[in-house]
């Protein structure tokens, strides 16, 4: 039996919230075409097998002078300490760029590199994304390529990252699909609505506050407040 923790970096819009309901087979995290919509930590639960494993989805890394944005990364950077594993998430149409700069963070855990967003190239593009990254072998523990679209390689990627996790018991019930509170799930769902629905009128900066959650058989109510700092969103 395995049991650890595996944190999701890899920049904005990289697909790593789409990864983590991908391989949680349940919808856990919001996922949208916004940057940055991911502003902390969510934590989803997958079981392979006899071994669990316990992900984190971040904000996306990038560079800005926002204070917001700064904080974001920081959270970001800060779950990689104490975590087993890393699956940093590499679109097919990126360069090496921004892995590098994740190298230069001298990362002391271990890592997976995930090749996302492979439905959108070729073969041969694929392959030649693979050449790039072979300069780095020495670097991380496994390169995986993996379309959330066509749901192929799932199963290589938990098998990957449990050859790579401790021997350990369980930390949460294998029952439960996350360790997030309810109420933040619900938030989050939420902005993604807003962010999909509304995206040109609603700011990037909107939040949502939970006022309270009703359940009932066959029902829940979900009460909460959409604030902005634009005056023309209040009314």
């Amino acid at each position: 039996m395995k049991s650890g923790f595996v944190t999701l970096i890899g920049r904005t819009n990289a697909g790593k919230s789409s990864l983590l309901n991908y391989l949680c087979g349940e919808k856990i995290s919001l996922v949208s075409h916004k940057i940055n919509a991911t502003r902390r930590k969510i934590n989803g639960i997958a079981m392979n097998g006899a071994d669990q494993v316990i992900f984190t989805d971040t904000p996306g890394l990038h560079e800005s002078a926002k204070l917001m944005n700064k904080l974001m990364v920081e959270v970001a950077l800060g779950a990689i300490e104490g975590c087993d594993l890393v699956l940093f998430l590499a679109p097919v149409h990126d360069g090496t760029a921004e892995y590098e700069k994740f190298l230069n963070l001298n990362p002391s855990t271990k890592h997976i590199v995930i090749l996302t967003k492979i439905d959108e190239a070729n073969d041969e593009k694929i392959v030649q994304k693979l050449l790039q990254y072979q300069k780095f072998t020495d670097k991380f523990e496994a390169i995986i390529p993996v379309s959330i679209k066509k749901k192929v390689y799932k199963k290589q990627v938990l098998d990957e990252i449990c050859k790579i996790l401790p021997e350990h018991e369980y930390f949460y019930d294998p029952e439960i699909l996350s360790a997030t509170n309810e109420r933040e799930i619900y938030r989050d769902f939420i902005l993604e609505a807003i962010f999909e629905s509304m995206s040109d009128e609603i700011p990037y900066c909107s939040d949502v506050v939970m006022e309270k959650v009703v359940e009932k058989p066959g029902l829940i109510s979900v009460y909460a407040r959409i604030i902005t700092d634009t005056n023309s969103h209040k009314e």
